[in-house]
């Protein structure tokens, strides 16, 4: 039950536009409509921002209660739909995050808007003028767009206030992150099942800059289709930084409020290669050399019981010599190669082998370079 004391300083705003009955209908309307998503005070901003009168603000400007709003700002991510029931029907809600030159913004999209998401019409990267309402929400202050919103593509570069991290910044635990980097390597799609007996789908790829490189792992609309190629920069947004306890590394993930989208930005990035000398256990390394020594591809038997293979050869550069265990399509690169073939191996994990010599492993995070045969 809305009452008008709830919204009255709202209603004031309005005063000759509206009766306060009529205003006190429409409020109640609008507050069933959302079905418990709003409380009576935001019901009350979306009537208003129907009525009320267009403000052009910088996001830094912003306060609580603003209704009718109007920025124009930069999409620096955008999220999943989330459907919800609204009485007997459905309504849709998406969250985007904008950025200008003062600062960022969650913003919500109801319904039709919400629909210019599910159509592809919004993208990470594009500049919208948007048109709703400032509230308060979980995380600080967000624009609503609903009836009465709007949204309009303008052909226009914002700059924004947001400074990237480097990947040598990078610690497990941080949120938040925007990284500017050239795209190293994509890495295959895989479909797996949830707990709920749904399907998902993940990649991985990997992105460096001038101080180093790091693994994103994308999830379901992102994975299928990530949007970039090898060697193209990208614009990594609001990823959140995990360990994975395999490698004992730092990588990135983008979950649904993540984006990532190509950059003009230029970035150098050189593969920092260790000489077989230096090789140690347990950490993943990239070399380069020539092949002194091939055996053959020996297939076997996994615990699932389906059928892999694997390969040996070793490399050698002028610091030593090291077994590298090719494994699955690895192992086929044996009939591209000839003793003395320059190669580069990047993302090999070193482990303890035989007789507790070093040895490196090829498997599915490991991109070998012929680079002469």
């Amino acid at each position: 039950m809305v009452r008008f004391e709830e919204i009255e300083e709202v209603f004031k705003k309005l005063e000759g536009k509206l009766t306060p009955e009529e205003f006190m209908s429409k409020v109640e309307t609008k507050f069933n409509e959302m079905n418990g998503l709003c409380d009576p005070k935001t019901a009350a901003l979306l009537v208003q921002s129907e009525f009320g009168m267009n403000e052009t603000v910088k996001i830094k400007d912003m306060t609580v209660d603003k209704a009718n709003i109007v920025c124009i700002t930069k999409v620096t991510s955008v999220g999943e739909i989330r459907e919800f029931t609204r009485g007997e029907s459905t309504g849709h809600v998406v969250n985007l995050n904008l950025a200008d030159d003062t600062g960022s913004i969650r913003a919500a999209l109801w319904d039709e808007a919400c629909d210019l998401v599910k159509i592809g019409d919004i993208k990470m990267g594009q500049t919208l003028k948007v048109k709703g309402y400032v509230k308060q929400g979980q995380r600080g202050l967000e624009i609503n767009v609903g009836k009465g919103g709007g949204i309009e593509h303008l052909e226009k570069e914002v700059n924004v206030n947001i400074k990237p991290h480097k990947i040598n910044e990078i610690k497990t635990g941080m949120n938040g992150l925007n990284i500017v980097g050239k795209v190293l390597d994509l890495g295959k799609v895989r479909t797996f099942s949830r707990k709920d007996g749904s399907s998902g789908k993940v990649t991985n790829i990997t992105i460096g800059d001038d101080t180093g490189k790091i693994r994103v792992t994308l999830w379901d609309a992102k994975a299928e289709n990530p949007g970039v190629k090898v060697g193209e920069t990208v614009e990594v947004m609001n990823a959140y930084a995990r360990e994975n306890t395999f490698s004992n590394s730092t990588e990135l993930q983008l979950g649904s409020g993540g984006g990532i989208a190509k950059s003009n930005e230029k970035v150098d990035y050189s593969e920092p290669l260790t000489p077989i000398s230096d090789i140690g256990i347990n950490a993943a390394y990239s070399v380069a050399g020539h092949v002194s020594g091939i055996d053959g591809i020996r297939e076997f038997d996994r615990p699932d019981g389906t059928k892999s293979k694997v390969s040996n050869i070793y490399i050698s550069d002028n610091t030593g010599r090291i077994k590298v265990a090719l494994w699955a399509e690895h192992a086929d690169i044996i009939n591209e190669l000839e003793i003395g073939s320059e190669i580069r191996i990047v993302d090999a994990f070193a482990k303890s082998g035989r007789n507790e010599e070093v040895e490196l492993s090829a498997g599915a995070r490991t991109n070998i370079q012929v680079i002469r045969k």
